[in-house]
């Protein structure tokens, strides 16, 4: 096994609808797919923000642009107009994302 960091295979978007974040993850090459298909799951996405995301995480494949898509719901703490976070509009989560390191074989 060996350590890679996501933001080295992909690269990603985030936004919001109400209480929803949604991020986009892109492979950077049409090699880095299959990788993030295979280890970049729902349940890593969720532990991965901890507490900040309170609800479900859902993972869809958007194979001929070689894309995941996670929506995170009762990811903004109310959505923009009830939260006192500093990111109410889910703008930093694709960023936060790719900090990540997975953890796949060699």
């Amino acid at each position: 096994m060996k350590t890679v960091k996501l933001i080295d295979i992909a690269s990603a978007r985030s936004g919001d609808k109400n209480n929803v974040c949604n991020i986009g993850v892109l492979a950077n090459t049409p090699a880095d797919y299959p990788t993030l298909q295979k280890y970049l799951t729902a349940d890593k996405v969720k532990a991965h923000f901890g507490d900040l995301i309170k609800g479900k995480v859902e993972r869809f494949e958007w194979e001929s642009i070689e894309a995941l898509n996670f929506v995170c719901h009762e990811a903004l703490d109310g959505g923009a107009s009830r939260s006192l976070r500093m990111d109410t509009l889910g703008k930093n989560f694709s960023s936060h994302l790719l900090r990540m390191e997975l953890e796949i074989e060699d």
